[in-house]
């Protein structure tokens, strides 16, 4: 338990930025208006220098709530906790500014974005502020401190399901990455495997016609220098791909040449255009060609909404391949975050030491472009 308690507390947090954005400072502004309102119109405001004091802590903690969250939660909270405090002591009656509500903002911002011991210690500091509470006599029946306790903690909950659900979703990115790294190794592999096996029954040929026709055995020989080359090639791009499955079979599972196939089984919708030698790519860069185009497809069919025409065009391009595939269905609502889908076509292009973009179109409908090396990375 006690090494759970240490991990998290060395937990990191999400990232969060660095200076306070202009939506933080004006929501920082309009808090600190509000308050000062409040206090000039309500009679029963009292103490109006410590209700100003408070007023304008809570606001400025507000602008600051999400690049130093432990500070802006323990500053608040200290300011309000001093204060009833001090008028306790005075035998004062506390001050109720409605406005003071906005402080609940700062436990969900705190367990949103803060560190495991900033979490930590701001728990602490809202255990604190509940404690002395109830030692002041705020808290006057069982339901009324079973409820302050709710509304307390309930913007924390709310904030940690937030930073939760953020955090598995980064999961599954990292899991679709993986995937798409593993099926990348694994087609790779294959292609490799092709090398190689050229390479053994060239050097048994010349081995076997080493002394009776020595023309052919050179020739055998350079035959085996170029395979070897191409593998070469072909293994470079296996830099920072995993693999954990079983063996491969020997044979690839999809080439640029394929993706006319693919377009002709997408259906009368889909039409297809070539352009330029496509001989000369990679049997790696042919598939992440094939990949995108069949999961670019894929898409279009499923998810596209009123689509009379599918369109998918693969261009060479002095040392680079271009495909495009786009429809003119409607234009999808721009998503927050890209799919598992696009991440692992993004992935792929990024492995071979290329790009590709995806978004809808001006005119209605969803464009994805890959541009990819010839050779892959580092051609």
């Amino acid at each position: 338990m006690w090494r759970a308690l240490r991990e998290h507390l060395r937990e990191p947090g999400p990232a969060r930025p660095t200076r306070v954005s202009r939506l933080d400072l004006g929501l920082s502004i309009i808090a600190a208006t509000i308050a000062l309102v409040e206090i000039a119109l309500r009679d029963a405001v009292r103490f109006s220098a410590l209700s100003a004091m408070i007023g304008l802590t809570i606001a400025a903690a507000l602008a600051v709530r999400r690049t130093r969250p432990l500070s802006a939660i323990v500053t608040a909270f200290a300011v309000v906790n001093g204060v009833s405090v001090t008028l306790a002591a005075l035998g004062r009656q506390e001050i109720v500014l409605y406005s003071s509500a906005l402080v609940l903002v700062l436990p969900f911002a705190l367990l949103k974005h803060g560190s495991g011991r900033e979490v930590a210690l701001g728990l602490s500091t809202l255990l604190a502020t509940y404690g002395i509470s109830a030692a002041l006599g705020e808290l006057h029946s069982a339901e009324e401190a079973v409820g302050s306790l709710v509304v307390l903690f309930f913007p924390a909950a709310l904030g940690a399901a937030l930073r939760f659900r953020a955090r598995a979703h980064r999961v599954e990115l990292e899991r679709a990455q993986l995937r798409e790294r593993q099926m990348l190794a694994r087609e790779l592999h294959d292609t490799v495997a092709h090398h190689v096996a050229a390479i053994v029954i060239q050097s048994q040929a010349a081995q076997a016609v080493l002394t009776s026709r020595p023309a052919a055995a050179h020739a055998a020989l350079g035959a085996i220098q170029q395979e070897a080359a191409r593998a070469m090639l072909e293994l470079r791009s296996l830099v920072g791909a995993l693999r954990d499955d079983g063996p491969a079979a020997l044979a690839p599972q999809g080439t640029a040449s394929a993706i006319e196939a693919l377009v002709r089984d997408a259906g009368e919708l889909a039409t297809f255009e070539k352009s330029g030698e496509l001989d000369a790519l990679s049997p790696a860069v042919g598939l992440a060609l094939h990949r995108i185009a069949r999961e670019s497809l894929h898409n279009a069919r499923t998810h596209g909404r009123n689509v009379t025409r599918i369109f998918v065009r693969i261009t060479q391009q002095g040392a680079t391949v271009r495909l495009i595939v786009e429809n003119d269905g409607d234009s999808p609502a721009a998503p927050s975050r890209d799919g598992f889908g696009l991440v692992g076509m993004r992935e792929r292009a990024t492995l071979l030491g290329g790009t590709l973009e995806a978004g809808p179109l001006p005119s209605g409908g969803w464009r994805v472009e890959a541009v990819l090396p010839l050779q892959g990375a580092g051609a």
